[in-house]
């Protein structure tokens, strides 16, 4: 294969899947600036968030077999995959596990085939109506969402941190969800 560039995401994994070095290069160049950003607003020490990053690939190369390719949603397996292990390293103040059984459980993302697929440029092309949906939310609203996704507090530490019970978290974190859902749709 001489032009990785001209591949599609789906067939640059297809291409890891057959230890294609020259394909995981293609994929980092192509993710690396995005998955970076994303890692570097959950651990904002530049060295961690590189080592994040590495390891990231490095899980990407080893168990690209975890990938669902029914779903075909590259962008998305590895944002979450991303966040997932940014927030492991903060969870683990500051370690990066090497426990495999760990790693395939909560860190590699399980996405469902159901899952509308979303590719880098159509993500780019949609931050303005996202970041715009995001400011339509109340403060308590993107409060809620950070403590969930940025900073993985499971709803147990959300509750303990805002002093109220889990039932009233798991309410304010779908209605955020819900509204945030409304404001992309445009309703």
């Amino acid at each position: 294969m001489s032009n990785y560039k001209e591949l599609t995401d789906i067939e640059i994994l297809e291409n890891i899947v057959k230890y294609d070095s020259k394909a995981l290069e293609e994929l980092y160049l192509r993710y690396s600036p995005i998955l970076f950003s994303l890692i570097k607003k959950i651990v904002p020490d530049t060295r961690s968030a590189e080592k994040i990053l590495l390891d990231v690939f490095i899980i990407v190369w080893r168990k690209i077999d975890l990938f669902n390719f029914k779903s075909g949603n590259v962008y998305v397996w590895l944002i979450f995959l991303a966040r997932n292990k940014a927030v492991e390293f903060v969870r683990n103040k500051g370690e990066i596990s090497k426990d495999d059984k760990y790693e395939d459980f909560f860190v590699i993302p399980l996405l469902e085939d159901s899952i509308d697929s979303l590719s880098l440029k159509s993500a780019i092309k949609a931050k303005p109506e996202i970041s715009e949906a995001l400011d339509n939310l109340t403060e308590a609203q993107k409060y809620v969402i950070l403590l969930s996704f940025y900073e993985g507090l499971t709803l147990d530490q959300i509750a303990e941190k805002l002093n109220i019970p889990i039932p009233t978290v798991r309410s304010k974190i779908t209605v955020a969800l819900d509204k945030l859902k409304e404001n992309l749709l445009g309703k």
